[in-house]
């Protein structure tokens, strides 16, 4: 028996990892993409595709249940944030279908679409973290964080719309943009300290074994390069950070090394950007989903192997009437 997994944004980077980490599973697997582009990239790798309602059209919902009963479908993988944020919020509307859905909690993916929120937790919870203003005016904001410092959207994903301020004048102009959805934070550590970590969530404050990448990002805000690290420090921090927030299924941890400690960015409570590198070396999130949401097991501890990983660009070309590529 084959199951049926629906894959959201397949034109985009996680969208046609998460095919690759299902076509590498072992199981026998229909997959079936979607995009609100019908020319997405993703779809030659699926064994259906459906163009798609972007997820804050108001049909959505009802987009979602068709498709679902049209391909019985079995498990959803959400390949964009979008997406998974949509979801969660909609999930009644399936209840009377038998689909499983590789969502994280309700409230760890609300609070993590807010990056000032999430700051404002970790220090509840008694984390180290990066200084982080949301208001003040620009020279006072100075002598906490230094010049240049870090404008960040509160509401963003993949590193878009972070920039550097060196002037009072850019401070003004971005604000006044951004209106309420900014934060300004110190910039810490180094371009070749960053780190990204995922691990398996139960929603009950465990977690898998974990792989971490020191990485280097790409102008769009993905990994590019990355290296296989085992680094205890950040094993600890991650077990507390679940222990804490109690992630379900995929999520993905961002740090920076700062003065001999490891300050976390964000947390993407999802499969991230970095999954098919994660797929390579061992520790494979779509079959994850499958085994835990599906078939109800706990996941086996995969076996990590070292390396390290480059990414690069590669043509798709179709020839007019041809079907050869």
């Amino acid at each position: 028996m084959a199951y049926n997994v629906l894959v959201t944004g397949v034109g985009a980077i996680i969208g046609y990892g998460i095919i690759e980490g299902l076509r590498h599973s072992g199981y026998p697997i229909k997959i079936i993409g979607m995009d609100i582009y019908d020319d997405a990239v993703g779809q030659n790798w699926c064994d259906y595709f459906e163009k798609a309602l972007p997820a804050n059209h108001p049909e959505y919902p009802q987009f979602m249940q068709y498709i679902i009963a049209k391909y019985s479908i079995d498990l959803v993988i959400p390949g964009i944030e979008q997406d998974a944020f949509r979801l969660s919020k909609i999930m009644d509307v399936f209840s009377n279908q038998s689909v499983k859905f590789a969502l994280n909690s309700p409230e760890l993916i609300e609070m993590a679409a807010d990056k000032w929120v999430t700051h404002q937790r970790l220090v509840d919870a008694g984390f180290s973290t990066i200084k982080t203003f949301i208001a003040g005016e620009f020279y006072e904001l100075t002598k906490s964080l230094g010049t240049p410092m870090l404008l960040k959207p509160r509401r963003s994903y993949a590193s878009k719309g972070i920039r550097r301020l060196y002037n009072e004048e850019d401070y003004i102009y971005w604000r006044n943009i951004l209106k309420d959805d900014f934060m300004i934070q110190e910039i810490v550590g180094h371009d070749d300290e960053e780190y990204t970590v995922a691990a398996f969530g139960y929603g009950d404050g465990a977690c898998s074994t974990k792989i971490t990448f020191r990485r280097k990002l790409s102008g769009e805000g993905a990994t590019a390069k990355a290296m296989v690290e085992f680094i205890p420090a950040l094993d600890e921090i991650v077990d507390r950070l679940a222990d804490y927030f109690k992630p379900l299924g995929p999520t993905n941890f961002q740090f920076r090394k700062h003065a001999g400690e490891y300050l976390l960015l964000e947390i993407n409570p999802r499969i991230s950007s970095s999954t098919s590198l994660r797929t390579a070396f061992g520790f494979n999130e779509a079959k994850m989903c499958l085994e835990y949401f599906v078939l109800g097991k706990r996941i086996e501890i995969p076996q990590i192997r070292r390396g390290h990983a480059i990414r690069y660009i590669k043509d798709m070309v179709f020839y007019d009437g041809s079907s050869n590529r």
